[in-house]
């Protein structure tokens, strides 16, 4: 079998390292908000090209963390694309705003800017552009748009960590940038944990804030907050692993031209670069007209792979109240239908890339 992801492949070459890492939290017992926290923040900041980073519980309550602190409310819309995980416009709906969608650009995944102006109107706060699968979005047209409209920019970095937009890093271009340490992810954690990137101090004084229950002495609470700190585990985990993070990138770069090379003149649509990004694939999405039968095949042949993702979120269940109907977001709608991620990690050798471009040149299907 070949995994969508082998965590274990990469533990193994660091684990030195990182069992001194969690002995050391051990043995200092400092939990909770312990020196590991600012040393991560501090250390991807300056990865990243931020001023500041706040380390926070998930991903999830990054984006929730970041809007709340920008003033997104009732009432208030936040426009993002309909081709990503749940979770960024749940932290929409967690501020008790509305989540409007653009379309994607087909060969990016990411938003398709020509069409963000018409989804403004008088209640839009907020833009998310979502760097889907390491490649970053158009980010200058959306900035322009942006500021000229008076909107808030929210990056959602969660697959993005080292992505580049002509030469800057993901996370530096809105207000805020908000990442996900989630295990499997380019920079992963033991467990969920995220962090946010802003340049604007007191937007990170009041995301700190926030993210423990709203308090700077122990017992005095400036604002109502959330439980929503890092582990100091986590951080301390995280912390060995940031030194790794640039090489594993460019690991991940040479994986995907690998497979570039491999799967010319077979039946699949590889992915596209754009001349101003630099991808760092998170994940390596393919197209295929027979994208399930394409999928079992390679399940017979020992090559797991994921599908990212089925539903878009303006037909999921939970969003059915929006009133969205199939055919409004049909670039979404199509690439749903038809991607298929590859396994994609760092260790991945050039044997298993050739083996599985042999499996995909031989199906029939």
């Amino acid at each position: 079998m070949i995994p969508l992801v082998d965590l274990n492949a990469q533990h193994d070459k660091i684990r030195k390292e990182l069992d001194a890492a969690i002995a050391q939290i051990i043995d200092s017992s400092s939990f909770i908000m312990g020196p590991a926290v600012k040393e991560l923040e501090a250390g991807f900041a300056a990865f990243c090209g931020s001023k500041f980073s706040v380390g926070c519980s998930s991903g999830t309550s990054a984006l929730q963390l970041a809007l709340e602190a920008l003033g997104v409310g009732p009432g208030d819309e936040v426009i993002t694309i309909p081709h990503t995980f749940i979770a960024t416009i749940e932290a929409v709906s967690q501020c008790g705003a509305k989540p409007v969608f653009v379309d994607i650009d087909p060969a990016t995944y990411t938003m398709n800017v020509d069409l963000l102006e018409k989804a403004i109107t008088p209640r839009t706060k907020v833009v998310i552009p979502v760097h889907l699968y390491g490649h970053i979005t158009d980010m200058d047209p959306l900035m322009e748009i942006a500021n000229r409209r008076g909107l808030k920019v929210v990056e959602d970095c969660a697959q993005a960590h080292g992505a580049e937009y002509k030469g800057k890093k993901a996370g530096t271009f809105g207000d805020a940038g908000c990442f996900s340490f989630f295990p499997a992810k380019n920079l992963g954690a033991f467990g969920d944990a995220g962090a946010i990137t802003t340049n604007d101090e007191a937007l990170a004084k009041k995301m700190s804030l926030l993210r423990n229950h709203g308090r700077q002495a122990k017992y005095e609470h400036d604002m109502i907050g959330y439980n929503d700190r890092i582990d100091t585990l986590h951080a301390a985990i995280l912390n060995v692993k940031l030194k790794y993070l640039a090489g594993w990138n460019d690991a991940r770069r040479a994986n995907a031209q690998r497979y570039n090379e491999a799967l010319k003149g077979s039946s699949v649509e590889t992915p596209i670069e754009k001349d101003w990004a630099k991808h760092v694939y998170h994940l390596y999405v393919i197209q295929h007209s027979n994208r399930d039968a394409l999928q079992e095949h390679l399940k017979e042949a020992g090559i797991a792979t994921g599908v990212h993702y089925p539903i878009p979120l303006h037909l999921q269940p939970a969003y059915k109240f929006l009133g969205h109907k199939k055919g409004e977001f049909p670039v979404t709608e199509a690439a749903a239908e038809r991607i298929l991620s590859l396994p994609m990690y760092p260790e991945l050798s050039a044997d298993q890339i050739a083996e599985i471009a042999a499996a995909i040149k031989s199906f029939q299907g």
